[in-house]
């Protein structure tokens, strides 16, 4: 084995034999382009060309669902069953434009679950019946999924990863994370089944593994598979960090390509920086300045001692010598990045030719101004700050998507109006 250092540029091999051009990949994010329909669109196309343009090897889309009853948001683009000749026309032309910079590009594929928001999704679905608390968008209490439902969703991811072959993506990523269905499953807060679907770790594990299974079946061996997994819901009582090693371990029989590892839900916003409370279990204490800087480092680390697969950690990467210490050091094979891709685009290509040393960083800059916080007691300030941060990158992608440069001087108050506004008018041409 060589010892020669690692840089981002180096390319990466997978298991499948795809070799991705270098070791930087643009995480999923939510877009909210899709059209009533849950069609592609021509903002999905200038949006995605120009991130291929700007020299990330690996990309991946946003939420893409399996199922229109359950949407993550309105907005997103919708896989379920045979397409007709539009649609195909509409992912085909989305996934030529994703990869013009000569990157690979995958579809991330997902289903929501309890996280579905109310006004897109009217009877939401779950392992149990166990309704949630969510800081931006209002859910209703779910319904349990009955046993026949589950093996159709598990259909479904199937279809939607050979719809996306066939539209000419490169692979696709599993969505496992986030607390969307797959992550519900394997809660046993959330999932409180008693058949063979819930109790021990092996049968809440079932889903998750029959999906991978069932998508490696419909695309063969040769199209890369990946997996987004957390680390630890950080909730107690939920699916822990040594409940996630275990099934790492047992993901190296499945034939993985990538495993992403992240790490919360949207009850806890860990993987966006958001502070615990005592309603939640504490993250370690982050020691080094590689694991403050990316938040879930560690738990990557601990990861790849054990997968066979390359390990890929996104949130949080924002300099360069960090990312690069990551690869080196046993953290990781691939970095992952997400809002500094939404304020420049060609960063990745500026960090591989050392043109720049560290990403924009704006999370760190973007508060309420002292005006904005008189009444507020310090836990509305935070929750005010993380929504009002999240609406202002959710529009970065909106600018990007009309074929303009992100708008930066947003206030925080000002994104979360603007975002309400369009969210609301998406919403209710929601076919």
């Amino acid at each position: 084995m060589s010892n020669a250092t690692l840089d981002l540029g180096d390319p990466l091999k997978l298991p499948c034999g795809a070799v991705l051009p270098n070791r930087l990949a643009k995480a999923a994010m939510t877009e909210g382009l899709a059209d009533p329909w849950g069609r592609a669109t021509e903002g999905h196309e200038r949006l995605y060309e120009r991130w291929s343009k700007g020299g990330t090897g690996l990309i991946l889309t946003g939420n893409i669902q399996i199922d229109r009853r359950s949407l993550e948001r309105a907005g997103n683009i919708r896989i379920e069953g045979p397409q007709d000749a539009e649609q195909m026309r509409r992912l085909t032309r989305l996934a030529q434009a994703g990869k013009v910079g000569g990157n690979h590009f995958w579809a991330q594929i997902s289903h929501a679950g309890r996280q579905a928001p109310a006004d897109a999704c009217p009877d939401p679905v779950a392992p149990s019946a166990v309704p949630m608390a969510m800081l931006r968008w209002t859910q209703k209490a779910p319904r349990a999924l009955l046993n026949d439902e589950i093996e159709d969703i598990v259909l479904r991811f199937g279809a939607a990863a050979k719809v996306a072959q066939s539209a000419g993506f490169d692979g696709v990523e599993i969505h496992g994370a986030h607390g969307y269905l797959i992550s519900e499953f394997l809660s046993p807060t959330v999932n409180q089944r008693t058949d063979r679907w819930g109790g021990s770790l092996e049968n809440r594990a079932r889903l998750l593994f029959e999906v991978i299974r069932e998508v490696r079946r419909s695309v063969g061996i040769s199209f890369s598979v990946g997996l987004k997994l957390n680390s630890a819901d950080f909730q107690k009582g939920g699916f822990t960090y040594e409940d996630s090693m275990r099934v790492v371990e047992w993901l190296n029989d499945e034939g993985l390509d990538l495993l992403e590892i992240t790490g919360g839900t949207y009850e806890h916003l860990s993987m966006i920086g958001v502070k615990n409370d005592n309603q939640f279990e504490r993250e370690p204490p982050r020691t080094t300045t590689k694991a403050r800087e990316a938040y879930f480092a560690v738990y990557a680390a601990d990861a790849r001692r054990i997968a066979k697969m390359p390990v890929m950690a996104t949130g949080g990467f924002r300099n360069r010598e960090t990312m690069v210490g990551a690869l080196n050091e046993g953290t990781c094979d691939m970095v992952g990045l997400g809002r500094p891709l939404c304020v420049d685009t060609d960063i990745s290509r500026k960090l591989i030719t050392g043109q720049a040393d560290t990403t924009m960083a704006l999370e760190h800059h973007l508060t309420l101004s002292e005006e904005e916080k008189e009444g507020l007691s310090e836990a509305e300030i935070q929750v005010t700050n993380v929504l009002g941060q999240q609406a202002f990158f959710f529009l970065t992608l909106f600018d990007l998507a009309a074929g303009h440069d992100p708008d930066l001087g947003r206030t925080l108050p000002a994104a979360q109006a603007e975002l309400s506004r369009k969210e609301e008018a998406i919403t209710a041409a929601l076919v």
